[in-house]
């Protein structure tokens, strides 16, 4: 479908604030003839602002040639900002992202911003390893080598940044709660563990690990907040438990990842490998779930669990493989991975309510991120301090 002459003028006298509200009120019309609101946009880590401007400009025309129009009444007209996005959606967005032309007001907008945005910076390796003692050490600024010696247990931090424990001889009570170490990510943060059966397990930002220092007993059993993947090194003879707020996860040796953030509605359990048993430890009731490869189990606040069998794994470790990845995601999701890992605030004004598809770096500048977003002309973005302002 090719936009009408009379509404591209319409369009162009929209932009230089000539239109009429005659002609606005005409300009609405055409606009609600479709729907546009189950378009998606889909978002790649080397898009440049042009190929995303064509794909979203393709995307939204080829929806409208598949809807058939349907005359609507005459509404109120939107609030400028939507009016707005709507017009860089269909075809203005050449002429207001591609203008050579800049006011001083612009220039000074956009020089504030980006000494705002300065203040913000993707996260890296940061950590804080507590010991038994109540001692800590801050992991991204201790130097490679020897960071404790407990006789029998000795602490590495690794040339690539690898918290390692090894074992030499003594064994230690498991039960002996002086014995425990406990590995806290900030906002910002991530950081990889190897414990001393072998295991290996990435903290994602705004996470924690609390952990025996040795494993003994008929089990080996560890506590997370926030988000984990495990690599569990097989032991038939101990299975190795991980408790995450409601849930608790048993294996003996497998490949999973484990999402158990507060602010999420559920702990999700995500099977790479092996086979996991998924308990809810509020109602012992409810027998465990099994789930394989390929599936994830939900365990919600009631301890009701729920499997989900075709699980996209890639999008549930992407952040270990350092990419954010999103199907059909809702926003607020979204801005929630993205205020962990840049350590942002969010403050929504208005009704935000947007889906999107896309694979991106976590190594990218936030406001390039920010910039792929408003290119939907949907979403807008504005960024006080260390603080993000959300707004259709």
């Amino acid at each position: 479908m090719q936009i009408p002459a009379n509404i591209q003028l319409l369009i162009e006298k929209y932009q230089s604030g000539t239109a009429t509200e005659e002609e606005l009120n005409q300009l609405n019309e055409w606009y609600h003839s479709f729907d546009d609101s189950k378009v998606e946009v889909t978002l790649q880590i080397n898009d440049s602002e042009q190929k995303l401007k064509d794909r979203i400009q393709t995307r939204l025309l080829q929806t409208i040639h598949q809807e058939k129009p349907v005359v609507k009444r005459p509404s109120r007209w939107r609030a400028p900002a939507v009016a707005a996005a709507m017009l860089i959606i269909i075809g203005s967005v050449y002429f207001l992202l591609n203008s050579k032309t800049k006011s001083p007001e612009v220039t000074v907008k956009q020089t504030a911003q980006a000494a705002e945005q300065s203040l913000i910076r993707a996260g890296g390796n940061k950590a804080i390893l507590t010991l038994a003692d109540g001692s800590s050490i801050v992991l991204d600024t201790a130097s490679n080598g020897m960071l404790s010696d407990l006789g029998s247990v000795k602490i590495q931090k690794l040339q690539n940044g690898l918290l390692a424990y090894t074992i030499n001889g003594k064994q230690i009570t498991e039960n002996d709660a002086a014995f425990y170490n406990t590995i806290t990510t900030p906002r910002g943060g991530q950081y990889q563990v190897t414990l001393t059966d072998g295991t290996k397990v990435w903290l994602n930002a705004a996470s924690s690990i609390r952990f025996p220092v040795v494993f003994s007993g008929k089990e080996r059993r560890v506590q997370i907040t926030g988000e984990a993947y495990f690599e569990v090194a097989k032991n038939k003879n101990l299975p190795f438990r991980v408790q995450a707020a409601g849930s608790e996860i048993e294996v003996l040796g497998t490949h999973f990842n484990v999402n158990a953030y507060a602010d999420e509605a559920s702990v999700k359990t995500t099977l790479l490998e092996g086979l996991v048993k998924v308990s809810a430890s509020s109602s012992k009731n409810l027998s465990p779930k099994f789930i394989e490869p390929g599936q994830q189990a939900s365990v919600d606040n009631e301890g009701m669990i729920n499997v989900k069998d075709q699980a996209d794994v890639e999008e549930a470790v992407a952040w270990k493989n350092g990419r954010f990845q999103f199907k059909s995601t809702d926003i607020r999701s979204i801005l929630r991975q993205l205020s962990r890992w840049y350590d942002v605030d969010v403050v929504y004004q208005g009704n935000v309510n947007l889906h999107f598809t896309g694979l991106l770096s976590r190594n990218e500048p936030v406001d390039t991120i920010f910039k792929k977003l408003e290119l939907t002309g949907a979403i807008h973005f504005k960024t006080e301090g260390k603080t993000i302002i959300v707004s259709p």
